[in-house]
């Protein structure tokens, strides 16, 4: 993509040769085109008769008067000429109210292409590129390269001569402003002003060129181009995380992609056979159209206007043509018809994308995009992770376990407490309070019941404090008892306390004492009665089950409130008294423990560990007890899993740290076609509603035929664009950089 290679292409083109024989289209085709072909060119509806002027097969045919418009090499024979030179008024074309008259070196122009056989050609935009001998050099005019040799042939043609050189301060400025849209440093043109050598020039050059702001300043253009935005465009215009694709096309300028490649990458980039995660985000050129979420909007109407939308930018931007004229009709100017822009539209129109963008940050599809850091870390965590995973096998390999239990007397289980806070809340939780916040207090001043502090709270009515949005949150079991301990101040008691539970809503409440508290006179779930105010002057622990509050098993708290009218009130250690549960002494036992399982629950295992439980013990095969026994030496035995604590906490810290980068790692829109493609029609008039003939992908054939063995979907579009002989891609790339450096 470098800038030499593509000017020559352009300048090629550009210089003729004066004694070639006259030019249909730099010579007839104009004039045709101006003064014919609004009533006989390419519109129906504005064409008066069956003459066209602007179709090889129709300017040579038989008229219905047997007359023909152009007969080769014999002007006097052609009606076109009877024509132009007629004297009647009714004959003469252009006729008089047209406003328009052909001059004698007109008249004479198109004589003498019909004396010389009248040569047709299709317009010469359609006709691929081809290469022109140089011009000689031209005496005492420096010549630096092969485009010197051109612009300096056309110069003396126009009877010109070269500028003399530009002083090396506005040389190094327009040089820095056109490779990176910047103005030099100041210390920049003193370097420069400084260095005598020959290849001054080409050392500010290859700088230039390799300064990160020489591909951002080329991107600017291209993204414009592209519609690129960090927006959506409509409705509520939300961001959108489009810049992994704007930052994908300064890197391809800077590192001076291949054209071909640049193309492949944006539009078919996720079809590669193995595509790499920059292939993908290179496809976020057709990701960077209008999108919306408004209410009403109809989803069909939606995903037409998407593709109509990237057939305009891909014919736009690769091909310079105003392909959306034919979204309702033929092209009136340029021959591109009605089906074959259905047909391009089918190329874009069975993407996974939705309808609706949702006004998301990342509508989908989308791909997280890692820089060079987090991909290191990534691998660093995950090889670390590994390890301790290996070390925790290890462990339980080398474990010499001995069960100390035999017999069949096994002991009884008793009910346990299961403490959700005491001196810490759980983790996330946000206390607040009312009024003034949640207060930890500790002993000898004040009571506390368990561990180092406790929680109070003195003043008039109703007040309390509470927390909410614990990330680890309170699962409500089978037959659950809540408890917490509260101690009144013996000198002043409140009237009433409350505990409130918070699973998504606060409407679980117990009370104690008078009926002064949050949902009074109601003594259901929301507010339930339970007795009258604990003694004062001690800790006494008030218990609530589950169900009375209505709270079923499965339902997960992730708030506590501490309620009170009045007085002053310490409250200390939360949680619920379940099952039958295995003491620490007893899950030392492997035979208790299965003991336990059979004889009372196996709730809190996983699925494939209850089957293998469900499964005598003289039945299970070897693979099937040394599973059962990994999972009871890794999580129940408390000897062998104070062996595992430090690799498992190690793991459970690295995986938290690899969480992290995870959520931190930046994503971006994508391309990606549905399985099963939708079948695209052409549409009257361009209505979503009003579906013709079915239509499949391809390409216009008037452009020239897509390489052999390309697929029929973007992949097989892009190498068409990007085929040697395409006649578009080239002169439209080409005056893209011209008028990017020169206007």
């Amino acid at each position: 993509m470098r800038i030499n290679s593509i000017l020559l292409i352009m300048v090629l083109s550009s210089v003729a040769n004066a004694a070639e024989p006259i030019s249909f289209n730099k010579q007839i085709r104009p004039i045709l085109a101006d003064r014919c072909f609004a009533c006989h060119g390419p519109d129906s509806a504005q064409r008066v008769s069956d003459m066209r002027l602007d179709q090889q097969e129709t300017i040579f045919m038989a008229l219905p008067s047997g007359e023909f418009p152009v007969v080769r090499g014999k002007p006097t024979e052609s009606e076109l000429i009877h024509r132009i030179v007629s004297t009647d008024a009714e004959q003469k074309m252009p006729p008089s109210d047209s406003g328009k008259t052909l001059n004698a070196e007109e008249i004479k122009l198109i004589k003498q292409w019909i004396s010389e056989g009248a040569e047709w050609n299709q317009h010469w935009a359609y006709e691929a590129p081809q290469h022109s001998s140089l011009p000689r050099p031209i005496k005492k005019w420096q010549q630096n390269n092969s485009i010197d040799l051109f612009i300096q042939a056309r110069l003396k043609k126009q009877r010109l001569r070269p500028e003399n050189s530009a002083d090396k301060e506005t040389l190094i400025r327009r040089l820095t402003l056109d490779l990176t849209g910047l103005p030099p440093t100041l210390e920049e043109v003193d370097q420069f002003l400084k260095d005598d050598s020959p290849e001054a020039y080409e050392h500010v050059v290859d700088r230039l060129l390799k300064s990160p702001r020489y591909g951002e300043h080329l991107a600017r253009s291209w993204l414009d181009a592209a519609r690129y935005a960090d927006t959506h465009g409509l409705h509520l215009d939300n961001e959108r995380s489009m810049w992994p694709y704007r930052d994908w096309v300064i890197k391809a300028f800077n590192d001076n992609m291949p054209f071909d490649k640049f193309t492949i990458e944006q539009l078919a980039g996720d079809l590669l056979p193995t595509p790499s995660l920059n292939n993908r985000v290179a496809t976020g050129f057709n990701r960077c159209n209008v999108t919306t979420s408004e209410g009403g909007s109809i989803d069909e109407e939606y995903y037409m206007r998407y593709a109509v939308d990237r057939v305009e930018t891909t014919a736009t931007v690769w091909m310079g043509l105003t392909a959306g004229c034919a979204v309702c009709h033929d092209h009136k100017f340029d021959p591109l018809s009605q089906k074959e822009f259905y047909q391009l539209f089918s190329y874009f129109f069975s993407l996974t994308e939705r309808a609706m963008d949702g006004n998301a940050l990342l509508p989908p599809p989308v791909v997280k995009v890692p820089t060079e850091s987090q991909t290191a870390n990534q691998t660093r965590i995950t090889g670390e992770i590994k390890q301790q995973a290996e070390l925790v096998q290890k462990i339980l390999a080398d474990a010499k376990y001995t069960d100390s239990f035999s017999g069949n007397d096994y002991p009884a289980f008793e009910k346990a407490d299961r403490i959700w806070f005491d001196d810490m809340l759980p983790a996330g939780a946000k206390p607040a309070g009312n009024p003034g916040p949640w207060a930890f207090v500790e002993g000898p001043d004040h009571p506390v019941y368990s561990g180092k502090n406790s929680s109070t709270r003195t003043g008039n009515g109703l007040i309390q404090h509470f927390f909410t949005n614990a990330t680890d949150p309170f699962v409500i079991a089978e037959n659950d008892i809540l408890f917490a301990y509260v101690y009144l101040d013996p000198d002043n008691p409140p009237e009433t306390v409350q505990l409130q539970f918070n699973d998504g809503s606060w409407e679980h409440r117990a009370h104690w004492g008078a009926d002064k508290a949050h949902g009074a006179g109601r003594n259901n779930a929301s507010n339930k009665q339970l007795g009258p105010l604990p003694e004062v002057g001690k800790w006494v622990r008030l218990e609530v089950p589950a169900a009375t509050v209505g709270l079923k098993p499965g339902a997960k708290l992730n708030g506590w409130a501490f309620t009170q009218f009045g007085g002053t009130v310490h409250w200390d250690q939360a949680g619920a008294m379940g099952a039958l549960q295995l003491s620490p002494q007893q899950k030392e036992s492997y035979a208790i423990w299965e003991y336990f399982l059979k004889t009372v629950s196996t709730a809190a295992l996983p699925d494939s560990i209850k089957k293998l439980v469900a499964v005598e013990a003289d039945q299970r095969n070897e693979a099937q007890t040394k599973q059962l026994m990994t999972y009871y030496l890794e999580n129940v035995n408390p000897v062998t899993m104070a062996l595992l604590a430090p690799p498992n906490q190690k793991q459970a810290e690295l995986k938290k740290e690899l969480d992290a980068i995870e959520k931190a790692i930046p994503s971006t829109l994508v391309m990606e076609d549905r399985k099963e493609p939708r079948v695209a029609h052409i549409l009257e008039r361009g209505e979503y509603t009003e579906k013709r003939d079915a239509v499949e992908s391809a390409v216009p054939a008037w452009l020239g035929e897509s390489p052999v063995d390309a697929p029929q979907n973007r992949m097989g579009l892009a190498q068409w664009l990007v085929s040697p002989t395409h006649p578009l891609t080239a002169r439209v790339t080409v005056n893209r950089y011209w008028q990017h450096y020169f206007g």
